[in-house]
């Protein structure tokens, strides 16, 4: 078995994210606020004390190798599972190596990648291994842990938020990038764009950079034992920027997108509606949006934008993208460009509440519907004054109890 697992590793293509992954802090870069000297991070990993986390960040941003480099720095025995591949059968082996290693003196650290898609049994059954200490989860996830993780599993947990690389940490991944592979194969000659056009493609994401550079590396032409990298060579590969888009940014962007237009911003609307729909956002979703921020924030300053936010709406059904992007893009102005007035959302929103809060009332017997036979016998209906019949007369419209209430 030996040689065979030998001959696999041996005939493994290893990715250059995993060749060049970094093996301890100092080589650990974008991060700072996490692992900086004074950082609670590090002032923790200084006492040797090891605790549960949960890694929150986008693709890309570091989440597994901190989470090895936690593991090395406190001599713990490291146990990795996807949360795509295992299940409660692979917790349970994994929490009894973890009992052997505790009788030889060795803590373990259980790192689950995409915890966010375990289910709530699979994650109820860590709960009472990290009450006792058996082990110490490192969860890692791209979506927001408060709607994805339970809330009993996130209370023996603590949350760091990692962010996408910076561009100057991102910059330094690809020189080192280009390095090994010019130490390892052959020299390299680089296009000055080279390294900007890599930071924009990449966004952030260290794994997609170093794979864009293995790629075009082995894809630029040998000549007298030196590659040529060229911008012209990237964008044949990347041909169209990947767009990375969370369950938590599809909320995020919608936010922002309302926001702008509400602030009477087209030029930063158009932007949150481009991000949207490069994405693969649902039109349709965003012309709801749309038409919420109409009748919220528009209102009756300019009551057309509402007619305008449904035609949109209507429009991106019938054509679908990409033309759906220019009814969008013209209510998206639009409306951005309005005059705003929320009186009657918050006229709404006050009725609603005094309700809610106990000011519930029946209609007086003058508004009560009187188109029956026994409405007279009831009194319903009666001093009803018709008011084209006489609109002078100061009718009270309010249940007795709220006849001075005024919401607008």
């Amino acid at each position: 078995m030996d040689l065979f697992e030998n001959l696999k590793e041996n005939n493994k293509q290893t990715p250059l994210a995993e060749i060049l992954r970094p093996k301890t802090i100092e080589e650990y870069l974008g991060q700072y606020s996490i692992t900086g000297e004074s950082s609670p991070l590090m002032n923790l990993l200084k006492t040797n004390r090891l605790f549960s986390l949960i890694l929150w960040g986008p693709p890309g941003c570091g989440k597994t190798t901190l989470a090895r480099i936690i593991a090395n720095h406190t001599n713990s025995y490291f146990i990795e599972l996807s949360a795509v591949s295992s299940g409660i059968k692979d917790i349970k082996e994994a929490i009894d190596t973890a009992k052997e290693k505790l009788i030889y003196g060795q803590k373990t650290i259980l790192f689950i990648d995409e915890i966010h898609r375990y289910n709530k049994t699979q994650q109820d059954a860590l709960l009472p291994y990290l009450e006792n200490g058996t082990v110490f989860l490192i969860g890692s996830t791209t979506e927001n842990p408060s709607f994805q993780v339970n809330a009993a599993l996130l209370s023996r947990t603590q949350v760091l938020r990692l962010s996408p690389i910076d561009d100057k940490s991102m910059k330094n991944i690809i020189n080192k990038g280009f390095q090994y592979l010019a130490y390892n194969y052959s020299e390299i000659q680089i296009d000055k764009d080279v390294s900007d056009f890599i930071v924009n493609y990449a966004r952030g994401d260290a794994r997609s950079a170093l794979n864009l550079i293995e790629n075009v590396y082995f894809s630029s032409p040998l000549e007298n034992n030196i590659r040529h990298i060229k911008v012209e060579t990237l964008e044949e590969l990347v041909q169209t920027s990947s767009i990375k888009y969370s369950l938590q940014e599809h909320y995020d962007m919608a936010s922002a997108f309302q926001k702008s237009m509400r602030g009477s911003d087209p030029n930063a609307a158009i932007y949150w509606l481009a991000k949207m729909l490069t994405a693969g956002e649902d039109p349709r979703f965003i012309a709801r949006r749309m038409i919420v921020c109409a009748a919220e924030d528009v209102g009756n300053a300019a009551p057309h934008a509402l007619t305008l936010a449904i035609n949109a709406f209507k429009a991106a059904e019938i054509l679908g993208m990409p033309e759906a992007r220019i009814p969008l893009a013209q209510a998206v102005e639009y409306i951005a460009r309005c005059p705003k007035s929320n009186r009657a959302c918050k006229a709404i929103d006050a009725a609603m509440q005094d309700i809610y809060n106990g000011l519930n009332f029946q209609p007086p017997m003058h508004l009560r519907d009187s188109h029956y036979k026994d409405a007279k016998k009831y009194g319903f209906g009666e001093g009803y004054v018709y008011t084209h019949d006489n609109p002078e007369y100061n009718q009270q419209f309010m249940p007795d109890e709220l006849k001075d209430k005024k919401y607008f």
